[in-house]
């Protein structure tokens, strides 16, 4: 039969968890330096430990009570395991409590076992002096482990208290805000807008006052751990964006059928996150660091994220916590998913355009507020291409450009277009060929070839050299003075003509003033009639040709009519050929 104080030991000793009574090891494993816990409640990757040190304890005792949820405490503690930030928060929360309270508990279980110890001697002294009287029943029928059935109470309380609360660093973003919940809306959404893509990069967008959090929050931890002669490295801290995408990468991929979801994609999904209560936070720095915020154009507000963290790298800590609280107030809300955006890079096509009317633009033609024409070349093109392309919008270029009254002939002028966030990116061969007769079928004003799929580098091929290509043209001129064929047969041996060509007026108001020298290279006559010719002229890409022919009331020098001595204009233009060899010709 157990002695009095066997038994009491032993019940005392479970009463207060201990391991050793029950065979168990001790929940912290000390292993290559750290101190690494498992929690039992634990269950959705029990093989994940949180690798914190011993110097870690009071970073997080420090963060715990300042209000820091579970997953900011391992940031602050520059845990770069992607695993332990998966787990449940609850849990993680649970392995930090124990984590900072094995020290405490190992201390108050020697303190009890030597006030056990000094209790079982006094009873065994008890019974030796008095062997008659039975033992004291008080002892063994007081209820056992009231005051820790009452502490593990409060335990629980109080850790569903700090589950609740919202994080003072991360405004609740990497709490409620992110999970299975908030993985299931980012994938509606993406399937909602009908994009195609084979991989997904996710990348969120935060308020600029959790800067202004976490710097709050690292001095709070700085002034705790200069005390002990620790020192902390904020560089190395884990960021919020960070932590976000660990978790909610797999979770996403999981909601979009197992689409890889990784760290450069030409798809992307965004997340904003705004948090009204605390956008005061930033205020402050608008008068302690001026010159960091400036008004721009574009912008609503001038505290940028990148403004407020340059103002928190020029501030010093004692003007800091002389203006914002340490650690940060407790916020009464989390942050607010403001949009989910999807987003793809814009892909490019190109192609060459024939453009056959006298009466239609290369642009949409709007003077004072008003269109002149009813449609343009980049129009008739582009509507075809972006229902096809399914895409918002697109840039249109060409290597040079025609009047809206001169046609362009033979192979047709190099163009090409930048797509806006594209919600299909890939055409087959097929499906661009039946793109580009859709084109040509739309109007007998224009015509398409050669329509491909480029890259953004190939579209530099089109402007390289533009001055140095040469295009060939066909003008109808018209003279006053009556002329006969030999009168104008010296022209065809005219070679490389250097023209001073002062900015047309016609142009003046889009471009600079300035004198350009251009080269005809060589030039042919057809005879019409007395009045009548037709010049055919190889020249310098830029070359102004009605300028050529008129003179431009001498702003070009030389000009036809000082070569012919007679006033001379133009009636027809025709561009024959732009000799600038892309995009890569496609067999017909």
């Amino acid at each position: 039969m157990k002695s009095i104080s066997t038994r009491y030991r032993s019940e005392t000793s479970r009463a207060n968890g201990c391991c050793v009574a029950r065979g168990r090891k001790d929940p912290a494993v000390k292993r290559h330096g750290y101190d690494v816990f498992r929690h039992k409640a634990s269950t959705t990757d029990p093989g994940v430990m949180l690798p914190l040190k011993e110097k870690d304890k009071p970073i997080v005792r420090k963060l715990l009570s300042s209000g820091c949820c579970a997953r900011c405490v391992l940031r602050f503690c520059c845990v770069s395991v992607q695993a332990a930030y998966r787990k449940p928060p609850q849990d993680t929360l649970k392995e930090l409590q124990a984590f900072i309270s094995n020290t405490e508990n190992s201390k108050s279980q020697e303190s009890a076992a030597d006030s056990t110890e000094e209790n079982s001697k006094s009873h065994d002294a008890a019974v030796s002096e008095a062997p008659g009287e039975p033992p004291n029943k008080r002892v063994k029928l007081e209820p056992i482990g009231t005051e820790e059935d009452a502490a593990a109470a409060a335990a629980v309380v109080k850790l569903k208290e700090e589950e609740s609360r919202v994080c003072v660093a991360c405004l609740g973003i990497l709490q409620e805000l992110c999970g299975s919940t908030q993985a299931v809306k980012i994938a509606e959404r993406v399937k909602a807008e009908k994009y195609e893509f084979d991989t997904v990069v996710l990348s969120v967008s935060l308020p600029a006052q959790l800067c202004v959090r976490e710097h709050s929050c690292w001095l709070h931890v700085k002034k705790e751990l200069r005390e002990k002669s620790m020192a902390v490295d904020k560089d190395n801290a884990v960021q919020v964006k960070e932590a976000f995408k660990w978790i909610m990468q797999g979770l996403v991929a999981k909601e979009l059928g197992g689409v890889a979801v990784v760290t450069r994609s030409l798809f992307e999904v965004s997340v904003e996150f705004t948090h009204p209560e605390t956008d005061a936070d930033c205020h402050f720095l608008a008068s302690t660091c001026a010159d960091c915020f400036k008004p721009t154009k574009n912008k609503q507000s001038v505290f940028t994220r990148m403004a407020v963290v340059k103002a928190l790298e020029k501030i010093s800590d004692a003007v800091f916590l002389k203006h914002y609280a340490c650690p940060p107030a407790q916020p009464t809300s989390s942050c607010s998913p403001q949009y989910v955006q999807c987003l793809h890079v814009s892909i490019f096509i190109a192609g060459r355009y024939n453009k056959y009317s006298r009466s239609l633009p290369q642009t949409p033609w709007v003077i004072d507020g008003e269109r002149r024409m009813e449609s343009s070349v980049e129009e008739l093109i582009a509507a075809p291409v972006l229902s096809s392309f399914r895409a918002d919008g697109f840039n249109f270029s060409s290597s040079g450009r025609e009047d809206v009254d001169v046609r362009t002939l033979g192979n047709g002028r190099p163009f090409a277009m930048e797509l806006l966030n594209p919600h299909r990116s890939r055409l087959s061969k097929v499906e661009m060929k039946q793109l580009q007769e859709t084109i040509n079928e739309s109007s007998d004003k224009i015509r398409v070839r050669d329509l491909q799929i480029v890259s953004r580098e190939a579209m530099s091929r089109m402007k390289e050299g533009e001055e140095d290509k040469t295009k060939s043209y066909t003008a109808l001129v018209w003279t006053r003075k009556p002329i006969q064929s030999d009168d104008i047969a010296f022209i065809d041996d005219i070679k490389d003509l250097t023209l001073d060509q002062k900015t047309p007026l016609r142009v003046l108001h889009r471009r600079a003033l300035a004198v350009r020298q251009r080269v005809v290279h060589r030039m042919n006559t057809r005879f019409l009639d007395s009045h009548h010719f037709y010049l055919e002229l190889k020249t310098q890409a830029g070359t102004y040709i009605k300028e050529f022919v008129h003179g431009d009331f001498g702003r070009t020098k030389p000009n036809l009519c000082v070569l012919l001595k007679t006033d001379t204009d133009i009636l027809e233009l025709d561009v024959e050929s732009v000799d600038v060899d892309w995009p890569p010709s496609i067999p017909e």
